[in-house]
C-alpha cells in the first residue's frame, strides 16, 4: 500500500498580514489556512511570535509533523542564508537569519524567499505561468515587487535582489517612497499611492468632485483606500477614475521598461490592487504595449491565485527542499 504524499507547510510574511496554509502534495487544494491582518503597531517579535501560533496550530490540525517549510517574505532576502535583509513595512527584521529561527522552533527544514520570487515560482509552477520559459511576475498591493522566471528557472541576480521593479524610478522628484527615494514605481503606483492621491485631488477640488468617495470613506479623507477608490471608480465617481488611472499608467510605464530590458513571454499581475476593474487593467496594457517597441507581444494576465501567489511559491520551495533530500 502507498504511502500518503508529505504534507508541506507554506507561510507569507506579507506587508499588511501574516498568511500560513498546510498542504499535502499533489492536491490542488489546502488542507488548511489560516490568515490574520498585522495591527499596526507591530513589529518583527510580533510578527514571528503570531506565525509560529497559526503554524502550530496548522501542524496540529493536520494531524502529522511537515516534511518541509516553504517561506515567502515581504522585503529582501539572502535565499541561500535564509537570511531576511529588512521588511519596508514592519520594523525589526533587519539582518534576521528567519529560516534558522523557524527551524529550530518547529523541526523542520526551511526555505525562505522573497514574496515575489516566491510568486513567480508559484504561479509559473502550478498557475497562470504553467507552459511558460520566460515570465515576469509583478505583485502590486501595500508594495511592489516583481519575481523571474528565465529560461524555465528563477533567476535572483547576484546579490539575490533581481526583480524589484518597484524601486525603479518612474517619476524623477515624485513622491518619497518607503525605501527612502523618491519616484519609484511602488510610490506612484502601489495601493498607498492611489490612496493618497485621491487625497490629493480632493484636497486640490473642493466641493462635489469626488464626493461619492469621500462618503465611501465616511466622510473622513485620511482614511481613504485604494478599495474604496476603485469602488468609486467603477461606481462612475471622476476623481477616483483620475487617480486610479494615474497610478495605472505609472505602473504600465515600469512594466513598459522591464519589457524593453528582458522581453517576456508573459507578465503575471497578482497583489490585491489587481482587483481594481476592468479600467485599471486596460489602462496598465495600453500603457505598457504603446510605450514598448510594436515588434514585442506579450500576455499581461491575472495571476491565477492573487493573493495567495506567494503561498503556492512556499509551497514549491518546499517542494525544492524535498527533491533536493531525495537526491
Amino acid at each position: 500500500m502507498a504511502l500518503p504524499a508529505p504534507v508541506v507547510l507554506a507561510l507569507d510574511f506579507g506587508g499588511t498580514k501574516l498568511t500560513a496554509a498546510t498542504l499535502r502534495l499533489g492536491e490542488p487544494t489546502w488542507l488548511a489556512q489560516r490568515r490574520v491582518f498585522t495591527p499596526a503597531h507591530a513589529d518583527q517579535a510580533y510578527e514571528l511570535q503570531t506565525m509560529l501560533e497559526l503554524a502550530r496550530d496548522l501542524i496540529e490540525q493536520a494531524g502529522q509533523d511537515p516534511a518541509a517549510c516553504g517561506v515567502s517574505f515581504g522585503g529582501p532576502v539572502d535565499a541561500p542564508r535564509g537570511l531576511v535583509r529588512l521588511s519596508p513595512h514592519v520594523p525589526g527584521w533587519e539582518n534576521v537569519p528567519l529560516a534558522a529561527m523557524l527551524h529550530s522552533a518547529l523541526n523542520v527544514p526551511v526555505a525562505v524567499d522573497n514574496d515575489a520570487n516566491a510568486a513567480a515560482l508559484g504561479e509559473f509552477r502550478f498557475g497562470a505561468g504553467q507552459g511558460c520559459q520566460n515570465l515576469l511576475y509583478v505583485t502590486v498591493s501595500t508594495g511592489i515587487g516583481g519575481g523571474w522566471i528565465l529560461d524555465g528557472w528563477p533567476y535572483a541576480g547576484a546579490d539575490g535582489l533581481a526583480g524589484e521593479i518597484g524601486h525603479m524610478t518612474v517619476q524623477p522628484g515624485g513622491a518619497l517612497c518607503p525605501c527612502g527615494q523618491s519616484g519609484c514605481l511602488e510610490a506612484e503606483a502601489a495601493g498607498p499611492a492611489i490612496a493618497r492621491r485621491a487625497r490629493e485631488l480632493l484636497a486640490d477640488h473642493k466641493g462635489l468632485a469626488g464626493q461619492h468617495l469621500l462618503d465611501l470613506a465616511g466622510g473622513d479623507p485620511a482614511t481613504i483606500t485604494a478599495q474604496q477608490v476603485s469602488q468609486a471608480a467603477a461606481d462612475g465617481d471622476d476623481l477616483s477614475r483620475t487617480a486610479l488611472v494615474a497610478a495605472a499608467t505609472q505602473l504600465g510605464r515600469g512594466l513598459r521598461n522591464a519589457l524593453m530590458l528582458m522581453n517576456p513571454d508573459r507578465v503575471i499581475l497578482g497583489g490585491g490592487v489587481t482587483k481594481s476593474g476592468e479600467l485599471w487593467w486596460q489602462t496598465v496594457r495600453d500603457a505598457a504595449q504603446s510605450l514598448a517597441f510594436p515588434d514585442i507581444s506579450v500576455d499581461i494576465i491575472p495571476a491565477a491565485f492573487s493573493d495567495d501567489a506567494p503561498l503556492w511559491g512556499a509551497v514549491a520551495l518546499a517542494e525544492t527542499l524535498l527533491a533536493d533530500d531525495s537526491e
